[in-house]
This record gives structure tokens, C-alpha cells and sequence, in this order.
């Protein structure tokens, strides 16, 4: 009996691996998906935040907090902008954790749509934040780092726009349940 419990433990561990590895690759690759706005708005604009959030929502806080902060973080070594790396190695861990927390909350298992928004608006709050306190510290101005906020807010209603859908396919294909299930 305790070798079926041993087996049936380290499959799972296996599993929450496997999955948050998938995770955190897809919100890397996604982060390279850069969008080019015909108006300058500031900010990096790419689809990792769609990936993080439905990842948020679907899997919830740990795997996003993980695949947030290694997929990004990740991106931003391989991208050469290392100095941003431990900065968003923690932004975009904490807002992975943050929607996760929020959209899961009370049993919701991010079917709540106006949870999962309201979810993503505070994600995005910290994540404005975070970001206007990296660039004091990265340039020493305070005034510079405003021009970032449009574009990052852009980028946060974009991932919101493109990640609540994708999110709601994946919970109705019910692919969490088919994933977390005991072979």
C-alpha cells in the first residue's frame, strides 16, 4: 500500500513539474512575441502576459508565480537586458501569485469572470508599480519611468483581452483536470 502512495506522490511531483516547465517555456516564448505599435506608448509590448495570466488563472498562483518569474526573467537574460532581470524575476513572480490567488480564491478555479478581471487589474497594478520603482532605480529619475506607463498598461489590457478567452477554452477542454489525473 505505501509504494502505491510513494508512486502515486512522485507522479504528481512529476507532473507539477512537467506542467510549470511547460509554463514557464510558453510564457518566455510568448514574452519574444513582440508587438510593434504604430504610436509610441513606451513599455515592452509582447504576449507573455496572456500566457501568465491564463496560466494565473487556470493553473493557479504557484505554477504562474514560477512561470512568471523564470519565463520573463528567463527572457530578459536571453534578450540582453540583464540588469531587468532580478527586477522582473520578482515583479512578474509576485503578479503571477497575485492573479493566481485572486482568481482561485473561495473554490472560483478562475470560472469567476469578474474575478479573474479584477484579478488581473491588481496583478497589473503591482506590475506598474514594480516597474516605475525598477526604472528610479535602474535611470535615478523619477520623471522618466512615466513614459513607461501607458505602454505597460496597454500590454496588462492586452494580456487581459487575449488571456480571459484563451482561459476559459482551457477550463471548458477541463485540460487542468485531464493533466492533474492519476494513471
Amino acid at each position: 500500500m505505501e509504494k502505491n502512495n510513494s508512486a502515486s506522490t512522485s507522479g504528481n511531483v512529476t507532473r507539477n513539474l512537467v506542467i510549470t516547465g511547460l509554463l514557464t517555456s510558453l510564457v518566455c516564448i510568448a514574452t519574444f512575441i513582440n508587438i510593434r505599435s504604430p504610436i509610441s506608448v513606451g513599455g515592452l509590448m509582447h504576449l507573455g502576459n496572456t500566457v501568465l495570466f491564463m496560466a494565473a488563472i487556470v493553473f493557479g498562483k504557484r505554477k504562474a508565480a514560477f512561470a512568471g518569474a523564470f519565463g520573463m526573467g528567463l527572457f530578459d537574460v536571453m534578450s540582453g537586458w540583464i540588469l531587468w532581470a532580478p527586477f522582473t524575476f520578482i515583479i512578474r513572480g509576485v503578479m503571477g501569485y497575485i492573479i493566481g490567488a485572486i482568481a482561485n480564491a473561495n473554490g472560483r478555479k478562475g470560472s469567476s469572470s469578474l474575478w479573474n478581471i479584477i484579478a488581473i487589474l491588481v496583478g497589473g497594478i503591482w506590475m506598474l508599480a514594480g516597474y516605475y520603482i525598477t526604472e528610479i532605480i535602474l535611470y535615478g529619475d523619477y520623471i522618466l519611468p512615466i513614459k513607461s506607463i501607458p505602454g505597460n498598461i496597454v500590454q496588462i489590457v492586452l494580456g487581459l483581452i487575449l488571456g480571459l478567452p484563451l482561459s476559459k477554452v482551457i477550463i471548458k477542454l477541463n485540460i487542468n483536470q485531464k493533466l492533474n489525473m492519476n494513471y
